[in-house]
């Protein structure tokens, strides 16, 4: 069960930084569909859960080392062979967000140029990455009990000091900006651009099971965690809609109003995410390219590291806004086919 929880931890360190490090995410995907977004949050804790079970046992049964043999496996040569360029790009496109997202928060918090901010996370993600890929789960995981109880206090202060009625809240969260025609495509984009970027690193972790089963208790249990995760934030949001609606981080906004203290120590777990996000995808996106025990794995690290730190001068707002749509889309036919070899597998 330790394993298990371990990996489980790793899931949701893996999602977390990409998927609900503002707060805005969670805002165009379930919030802004006012009630509606629980039974969201509800249909994308099924769809992470099972998601996660089969590609932790995936990559536990192929024992492999980079998303590129879990694809072939489940899309065949020719369409594998798209996915795996497809999956690629979105790995280096996205742990590029999250370098320009830890520039918008140094700035956001302490008012620092975001160029020292994003340069601190590329530092740290590339010293992480000279460890073993056991030790390098191990930290992606530390994180979820941390967020997990900061979201749970933030959702609590959220409900009890709620100062509208609940249809006031709704009428105000149906006015705010949405990524989705209706509640139920929101959650399954939501689950789909997550699972693209996390699929890669899933696979890996899966390999170090000592078990199937080990391997898919721990992605049940990453996709169970992720469902609470966006339970709390989303029901923070809506009970607070007053406060947060138009916010760019609206998180961050609950935990200012609730003690400055409380702001810093949420900023605090906003880098935790976006690190711990970075780690498993510049990680991902390098060991399909070079093994991690081959002499040039290292100055790979730093090499690719350099050019993410300069490819996020573009800014994390617009990367999010171009980056993450295509992602959904592409999310998709890994689902189908995900599920397809689910179902032939029986």
């Amino acid at each position: 069960m330790k394993k298990s929880f371990q990996i489980g931890g790793a899931f949701v360190g893996l999602v977390v930084g990409g998927g609900f490090a503002s707060g805005q995410e969670i805002m165009q995907f379930f919030t802004g569909f006012g009630t509606y977004g629980i039974t969201g949050a509800i249909v994308a804790m099924i769809g992470f859960s099972f998601l996660g079970m089969s590609i932790a046992q995936l990559g536990y049964e192929l024992h492999t080392t980079s998303h590129k043999e879990v694809v072939y496996h489940i899309a065949g040569r020719s369409f594998g062979a798209i996915l795996d360029i497809l999956i690629t790009f979105f790995l280096f496109a996205v742990t590029v967000a999250m370098f320009a997202g830890a520039g918008a928060t140094f700035y956001q918090i302490l008012g620092m140029d975001p160029i020292i901010g994003s340069l601190f996370m590329v530092i740290i993600t590339v010293l992480t990455l000279m460890l073993n890929v056991k030790n390098i789960i191990s930290i992606i995981a530390v994180a979820t009990p941390y967020l997990l109880g900061v979201m749970l206090i933030i959702a609590i202060y959220s409900i009890f000091t709620m100062d509208l009625t609940i249809a006031e809240q709704n009428m105000l969260a149906q006015h705010q900006r949405v990524a989705a025609p209706n509640w139920l495509m929101g959650a399954l984009l939501y689950v789909s651009y997550n699972i693209a970027t996390g699929v890669a690193m899933m696979t890996v972790i899966g390999s170090t099971a000592s078990s199937r089963k080990v391997a898919g208790a721990g992605g049940l249990i990453g996709g169970i965690i992720l469902g609470i995760l966006i339970l709390l934030i989303n029901i923070a949001m809506f009970a607070k809609m007053d406060i947060v609606a138009g916010k760019d981080m609206p998180i961050l906004e609950i935990a200012s109003n609730m003690h400055p203290l409380l702001g810093i120590i949420m900023a605090i777990a906003l880098l935790g995410m976006i690190y711990s996000t970075a780690v498993g995808l510049l990680y991902s996106f390098i060991i399909r390219f070079v093994p991690a025990k081959d002499p040039t794995y290292k100055p790979a690290v730093i090499m690719v590291g350099a050019i993410g730190f300069m490819a996020s001068f573009i800014g994390f707002t617009t990367l999010v806004g171009k980056v993450y749509s295509l992602m959904g889309y592409l999310g998709f036919f890994i689902i189908i086919a995900i599920f397809f070899s689910w179902i032939t597998k029986r």
